[in-house]
């Protein structure tokens, strides 16, 4: 039987830029690479991406998946350049290594398992 943790979302909401800069602060630590997804809440073919990046989470654990609303956090969306939405970008050691723009659930997943596949296995 599946436990009610599992439907815990596995995507972290970044409320400020504060809080953009302990995440990808902390994940660069860790060599962890990060996927966001930059959205707003007026634009519905990124919100319909919203399932499709939480199932990516679900696939892949050792990423850390961030959503940003690109009204409440500009900062980070400034920084980024992200110009159009929806936006995903996959960064490592806190640089950009892929911007994915458009809701295109085939090529997000493609991009994404490429991406994993381009970072060595990390060994507890």
């Amino acid at each position: 039987m599946e436990s009610e943790a599992t439907n815990k979302s596995r995507v972290v909401m970044v409320e400020s830029g504060e809080s953009w800069d302990f995440y990808i602060s902390q994940a660069t630590t860790q060599t962890r690479p990060i996927a966001v997804h930059f959205t707003a809440s007026w634009c519905l073919p990124s919100v319909a991406m919203n399932p499709v990046f939480e199932d990516l989470a679900s696939s892949h654990p050792d990423i850390l998946f961030l959503t940003v609303d690109v009204d409440a956090v500009k900062e980070a969306a400034a920084k980024m350049e992200v110009k159009a939405m929806t936006t995903f970008v996959l960064m490592k050691d806190s640089a950009q290594v892929d911007k994915i723009v458009g809701a295109n659930p085939e090529e997000i997943r493609k991009r994404i398992d490429s991406f994993v596949q381009s970072i060595p296995a990390n060994i507890a």
